[in-house]
Parts: structure tokens; sequence; C-alpha cells
């Protein structure tokens, strides 16, 4: 089994998108990562606990989504998900710039019906 403390950041930031494409915003049928909801994945090495601490730069649909603290509460518990190689993950909720269709991946328009 691996040291905890030598996953490096890149390892933790590609883990760390494979869990939030498991995040379905509920009343659309496309994970919130390919919807283009996440604007940026920041992952680092911690010089004292030598773990891993992620910031992730999020959006929803709409500021008035009714789901928001459900979909912010599922990303901010990836590190309960992760065996113990994230040691603390940040979310930092912005609406600039506004989420539009053309920030969903192909595969989410496709699922949408939108190509």
């Amino acid at each position: 089994m691996k040291d905890l403390r030598e996953v490096t950041p890149q390892e933790t930031k590609k883990r760390v998108i494979e869990e939030l494409q498991k995040i379905y915003d509920p009343e659309i049928p496309v994970d919130i990562y390919n919807l283009g909801l996440i604007y940026d994945v920041n992952c680092w090495k911690d010089e004292v606990s030598k773990l891993n601490h992620c910031k992730v730069v999020m959006t929803l649909t709409s500021p008035t989504c009714s789901m928001s603290d459900v979909i912010v509460d599922l990303v901010k518990t990836i590190p309960n998900r992760m065996d113990g190689d994230l040691e603390e993950l940040d979310v930092e909720l912005t609406f600039d710039p506004p989420w539009d269709q053309s920030k969903m991946s192909d595969e989410a328009k496709l699922a949408l019906g939108l190509l």
C-alpha cells in the first residue's frame, strides 16, 4: 500500500475529479463536473502534514438553485470518500462568470439532447 504522504497533488486532483463526476445535480441527469459547474480544482501538498489539500472553485446553474446546499455539501465531503489521502478540501462558490450551457462537456450536451 502506498504511503499516503507520497500521493502527489496531481494524483489527488485526478481522484477529486473522479469524485466530482459521481455527484449529480438532482434536477439534471448529468454530473456536476461534465455539467460545467466546476471552474477549477487546485491541489497542493501541505508542508507540515505532507498530506494533500485541494480547493474547488464551482458555481451552480442558478444562484437560486434549490439544491445548492446539498450539492455544495456533497463536494465538501469528498475527503471522507478518499481513503485519507486528502486532508482538506475547500469549496469556493462563485457566480462570476455565470454558468451557461457552453460550459457543458459534449457528453453532457448529448445526454440532455442538446447535440
